[in-house]
C-alpha cells in the first residue's frame, strides 16, 4: 500500500523532528529525497554506534530514502539544490532558524518560484514571535511546554524517555503535508506549512493543561501512576514483576475488590466509594492493593485483573518489545537492509494487507551521483562537485 507513489519530497532534514515526518511519507511510497552535508551529513548519524556501528537514532528515522550531499551554502550547490526543489511536490526542511531563508529558500521565494510546491517548515517555537531564533532541543520544549512540569515523581521532574516533541512536530508535518496534497489536488495550489515543536507538544498537554484551568491546582506528579486515577498505575508482584493495572468506572472497582482483592466490601468504604475519594485517600488503599500483589506472582496477577475484567499489562523490557506475542501474531516485525547490513525494523502502523515498504537506511550520499545525473549533469560535472567538496 504505497498512495505516495510518484510524489517526490526533498528534504534538508536533520536529527529526529523532519526526518522522522519524511520517513511517514518515504513508507506511504514517496520518494525521498535526503540532502545531507558533505562528509558529515546529518549530524544524527554520529550520536551514538549502537545498531552495528550505525546510530540508533538515524537507523530509526531514515529508512525508505535517497541520500544526496550537497554544500547549499557554494552557490554551486546551492542551484543543484535549486535544481531539486523544482523538480518536487513538497520540500521539507527543519534547519536553524533563519537559514533556509538566508540561502534563498524561504517559504515565500519559493512558492513565488513553484506555487504548486508544498513548503512544510519544521522548528523549535515558528515565526513570528519572541523566540522563533532560539535553538530549540526536544528537552528544551518538553520544559517550555509544561510537559517536564506533570512528569516524574513528587519529589524531581523528569523528561520523557523518547524524543517526545521531536516526535509529535514529525507527526503534525507529516499529517499536515497529507492535508495539503489533498488541497493541492483540488486547487492546483502549493502551501506553506509552518510546524512547531512547541505548538505540537502543547496540543498534546490539552488534559492537564485543563485540568489545572483558571488558576486550579495542576496534576501532580506521580511517577509511572496516574496523577488523578487510582488506582491506575505499577504495582510490585511477590517474585518481583511490576504490572500495570487501571480501573477506569465503578463498575470495575467493584469487580476489582470482589475478584482480586477478595474484599467486596471496599467498593462502599466512603474513603474508596468513587475514584474522588479513592484519589484523596490513595495512600492507604495503595498500601492494601501493595499487600495483595505481594502474596501473587506477576503471572497469577496478571490473571486475575483478566478475569476481573480489569486493563492491566506486564512492563516490558526493551529486549521484550522485540519479541513481543502480539506484535509476532500481527506480523510486525520485518527487516530492512543498511550499510551494516540488515536489520529488524517495525511496520508502519496503519496499513494491512500489502507489504510495507521497507527498502534501506542510506550510506551517506549513496545516491548523489545517480540524482545529479537525472538532472541532466554530466559525469565530468559531478566529478568536479564532488572534488570542490560541494558535492
Amino acid at each position: 500500500m504505497q498512495p505516495l507513489r510518484g510524489i517526490t519530497v526533498v528534504s534538508l532534514e536533520q536529527a529526529v523532528a523532519a526526518p522522522y515526518a519524511s520517513r511517514q511519507l518515504a513508507d506511504l511510497g514517496a520518494r525521498v529525497i535526503k540532502v545531507e552535508r558533505p562528509g558529515t551529513g546529518d549530524f544524527a548519524r554520529a550520536y551514538d554506534s549502537r545498531v552495528r556501528g550505525l546510530s540508533s537514532h538515524f537507523v530509526w528515522v531514515n529508512r525508505n530514502k535517497e541520500s544526496v550531499t550537497l554544500d547549499f551554502k557554494d552557490p554551486r550547490g546551492r542551484e543543484v539544490l535549486r535544481r531539486l526543489i523544482a523538480g518536487a511536490d513538497v520540500f521539507l526542511q527543519n534547519l536553524a532558524p533563519g537559514a533556509a531563508a538566508r540561502a534563498g529558500l524561504g517559504a515565500e521565494e519559493l512558492l513565488r518560484r513553484h506555487p504548486a510546491l508544498i513548503v512544510c517548515e519544521i522548528s523549535g517555537y515558528g515565526s513570528p514571535g519572541p523566540y522563533e531564533g532560539r535553538k530549540a532541543y526536544d528537552l528544551m520544549v518538553q520544559a517550555e511546554a509544561g510537559l517536564l512540569s506533570v512528569t516524574g515523581t513528587p519529589e524531581e521532574m523528569a523528561k520523557v524517555g523518547v524524543s517526545v516533541s521531536d516526535i509529535a512536530a514529525g507527526m503534525y508535518a507529516y499529517s499536515s503535508v497529507l492535508a495539503a496534497l489533498l488541497e493541492r489536488g483540488r486547487t492546483g495550489r502549493g502551501a506553506h506549512l509552518d510546524v512547531s515543536m512547541l505548538e505540537s507538544t502543547v496540543e498534546w498537554m490539552g488534559f492537564p493543561l485543563y485540568y489545572a484551568f483558571d488558576g486550579a491546582e495542576p496534576p501532580p506528579r506521580a511517577g509511572a501512576a496516574h496523577a488523578t486515577i487510582h488506582p491506575y498505575g505499577p504495582y510490585t508482584a511477590g517474585d518481583g514483576k511490576v504490572v500495570m493495572m487501571a480501573i477506569q468506572n465503578e463498575r470495575e472497582w467493584r469487580g476489582f475488590c470482589a475478584r482480586f482483592l477478595e474484599r467486596p466490601e471496599l467498593a462502599a468504604h466512603p474513603h474508596y466509594a468513587t475514584n474522588a475519594d479513592r484519589n484523596a485517600h490513595r495512600e492507604e488503599l495503595g498500601a492494601l492493593i501493595a499487600a495483595r500483589f505481594a502474596e501473587l506472582t506477576g503471572d497469577q496477577a496478571l490473571e486475575l485483573l483478566g478475569a476481573v475484567p480489569v486493563a492491566n499489562a506486564r512492563v516490558s523490557t526493551l529486549a521484550e518489545v522485540w519479541d513481543h506475542p502480539q506484535l509476532a501474531a500481527r506480523g510486525r516485525l520485518h527487516e530492512v537492509p543498511t550499510p551494516a547490513g540488515p536489520v529488524p525494523a517495525f511496520a508502519p502502523p496503519g496499513p494491512t494487507g500489502a507489504a510495507p515498504r521497507m527498502e534501506a537506511v542510506p550510506a551517506l550520499g549513496e545516491h548523489t551521483r545517480a540524482v545529479l545525473g537525472e538532472l541532466g549533469l554530466s559525469g565530468e560535472e559531478i566529478d568536479a562537485l564532488v572534488a570542490a567538496g560541494v558535492a
